[in-house]
């Protein structure tokens, strides 16, 4: 696994933090996400009133879609508990995305690397696939205890390495895809700027907007899916 930890993409801007490197330009880019995602909510929910208005509007028909996500993938009784891990990942990947579309990270020169969305690096959403992962365990061991093994064997034992191999390839796929759509979108923007850097860009520019909206909810989904999955009790 410590061969896999140090897989890079591209050149990056290494910080030393004792005796390992980490990719600087992912927490740069990454802090600047959790901060419009904190300053956004301290504002929106600075005076609340009974009648929301303006951004307190907004915040509060978030929190309604995540609440109907996780009570349509997780079912209705446990879905209270889940809606912070869900929102927090949706909002997370939404901001990190849109960020990558709206602003200019490549025009702030660094010593070494490019800044971009912190979802275009692979360590970045293979971290937030294993956070699901985590999430999804954790959810059905503390609701069905050892109970929650008999999943491997349901229905029938024969396939055991099946459902093994599921949960290894449950992360994969959301790390991988979450990945190649961010990457593959910023790439295709950035060399039709540099050929055609007047016109042809903004439609591609606005749908890049619209699928980067749909991969967050697609991996909010999936996520929901996982954990209402291992709630489930196997006879």
């Amino acid at each position: 696994m410590i061969p896999l930890a140090e897989v890079s993409v591209g050149q990056h801007l290494y910080w030393k933090l004792g005796n390992s490197e980490v990719h600087g330009q992912v927490l740069l880019t990454s802090w600047v996400v959790l901060g419009i995602i904190i300053a956004l909510s301290l504002v929106a929910n600075k005076n609340l009133s009974l009648e929301p208005k303006g951004l307190q509007n907004f915040t509060e028909y978030i929190t309604e879609f995540i609440r109907d996500l996780a009570k349509t993938q997780i079912g209705e009784s446990d879905a209270a508990s889940w809606v912070p891990f869900l929102g927090t990942i949706f909002l997370f990947i939404f901001v990190s995305n849109w960020s990558g579309a709206l602003f200019p990270w490549k025009l702030i020169e660094l010593p070494n690397g490019e800044l971009a969305a912190p979802t275009n690096d692979i360590n970045t959403t293979v971290a937030l696939a294993l956070l699901t992962s985590f999430a999804y365990f954790f959810a059905g061991f503390k609701k069905l205890g050892l109970n929650y093994f008999r999943r491997y064997i349901s229905p029938v034992a024969f396939l055991l390495p099946i459902n093994v191999l599921e949960d290894f390839t449950k992360p994969l796929s959301l790390s991988f895809r979450l990945f190649g759509n961010i990457l593959a979108d910023e790439l295709v923007v950035g060399v039709l700027i540099a050929l055609v850097p007047l016109i042809v860009p903004i439609p591609l520019m606005l749908l890049g907007l619209f699928t980067s909206a749909i991969q967050a909810l697609v991996f909010s989904t999936l996520a929901g899916a996982y954990i209402g999955e291992s709630l489930e009790e196997h006879h």
